[in-house]
């Protein structure tokens, strides 16, 4: 969300970010806003007036007793209920006219980095950098389920039956490979010195609405029917939101965490072949890293957390690259955002496998996580980015291992979580 000053005083710069991300319905949006703030400030003003009146009358009607003087005192009396109910008309006023304007400001999109390409959407992200040569071996690489089946490792018919569409049972070496993933991606980020945590798996509305735009809460998140409660999408949601409300000194930042959690989302709109199997699907779980900063570090925060991610892929034998997330292709609260793709040899392309994201300021404005600096309070920058998620990485990591006579190697990192073997073998 930006700072109401600061789109008071750039309302320019403001309406050109909204068309670099091609929302030019949200144009007028600007205008609107700047009047509503006029209407505030004025009835403010006025009533920051009238408190001050009702004060020195206060005083005055005092005076006025102690002097004797009570018709005068009694007239004085008079004129502070006068102006006591325009007060309160005043006050209600703006109340309401600092609500539309919060509403409207959790609408504009944040102010996004002059590095990001101009772009409508994701066929306009750009290539950053290659890591690992892509290989397609002279055998058929064979639909990632099926893999998984001849290692009677997943379920798709009883998941269809007990919970429909969108969910799995995982078996065998299958299931052990995906755990064994997320204790790997655990152990990676502690090593990196990231504090490890297990957090709450749903959040209040608050957070919801503090984290996250109102159009992706809506495409995401399940609502717990009767309660303030949501399920959250990804664990970034309640890590950031352990911080909400705080005045974090700044001789403790950064914060660096990283999080395991299910994961809940609706995945609405989702089609085509690639969303069959366990690429898009209702639940999944997933190791994450975030980051609570000065702004000044975030943009070197966000450089070694998309690394992380590269060097965690790298060291399991799967070739990723990065993509610059384009304009039109970031959400309303990111200032800059870069994918993380792996290596489909099936496909002969790349798909994402983890997202990471600076969003300044946006959320930390939105949950109030402020900083004590030395000299003034400031709001902290939040990042967050995925280190791994099982089921979509579980399709690169099964590709690019996959020997041609069924067999799956296990890169070396992996293979204390996996007691010690070395290959696992189908069963049919």
């Amino acid at each position: 969300m930006i700072d109401i000053k600061f789109l008071r005083e750039n309302p320019d710069i403001v309406k050109q970010n909204i068309k670099n991300k091609f929302q030019d319905a949200k144009l007028p949006l600007v205008d609107e806003v700047i009047e509503l703030d006029v209407q505030s400030r004025a009835v403010k003003l006025e009533a920051d007036g009238l408190r001050s009146e009702r004060n020195k009358c206060s005083k005055m009607i005092g005076a006025l007793m102690g002097q004797g003087k009570k018709d005068e005192a009694e007239e004085m009396k008079k004129k502070v209920n006068e102006q006591a109910a325009r007060l309160a008309e005043c006050e209600a006023l703006e109340a309401e006219y600092q609500e539309k304007i919060k509403k409207i400001m959790m609408i504009i999109p944040q102010i996004i980095d002059p590095s990001v390409p101009i772009g409508k959407d994701d066929s306009e992200n750009v290539e950053v950098e290659k890591f690992g040569e892509p290989v397609v071996p002279d055998f058929e690489i064979p639909y990632h389920t099926d893999i998984m089946e001849r290692f009677d490792g997943i379920d798709l018919d009883s998941a269809r039956r007990v919970a429909g569409n969108g969910f799995y049972y995982l078996m065998g070496d299958i299931a052990r490979l995906h755990s064994a993933v997320i204790s790997y991606a655990r152990d990676f980020m502690i090593g990196r010195g990231f504090t490890y945590c297990v957090p709450p798996f749903m959040i209040r509305s608050d957070v919801v609405t503090g984290v996250m735009s109102f159009a992706e809460m809506e495409a995401m998140m399940y609502k717990i029917e009767g309660e303030d409660l949501y399920l959250i999408g990804t664990s970034e949601h309640s890590m950031i939101g352990k911080f909400i409300d705080q005045i974090i000194p700044e001789e403790q930042l950064p914060q660096t965490l990283t999080s395991y959690s299910p994961c809940f989302r609706k995945e609405k709109g989702a089609h085509g072949i690639e969303e069959r199997g366990v690429y898009r699907i209702h639940q999944f779980e997933k190791q994450e890293m975030i980051v609570v900063c000065k702004p000044e570090e975030s943009p070197e925060w966000f450089n070694k957390l998309w690394q992380n991610t590269v060097d965690l892929f790298r060291s399991m034998d799967i070739p990723v690259r990065t993509l610059e997330c384009c304009s039109g292709d970031l959400a309303d609260l990111k200032v800059k955002s870069v994918d993380v793709e792996a290596w489909s040899p099936r496909q002969k392309k790349y798909f994402e496998v983890g997202s990471c994201s600076n969003l300044g300021d946006a959320q930390a404005r939105r949950l109030k996580i402020r900083v004590n600096g030395k000299d003034s309070k400031y709001l902290a920058h939040t990042l967050n980015n995925t280190v791994v998620a099982p089921p979509r990485m579980l399709i690169a990591f099964l590709e690019n291992n996959l020997n041609e006579d069924g067999s799956v190697n296990i890169p070396v990192a992996l293979r204390p979580y996996m007691g010690g073997i070395e290959k696992i073998f189908p069963k049919k």
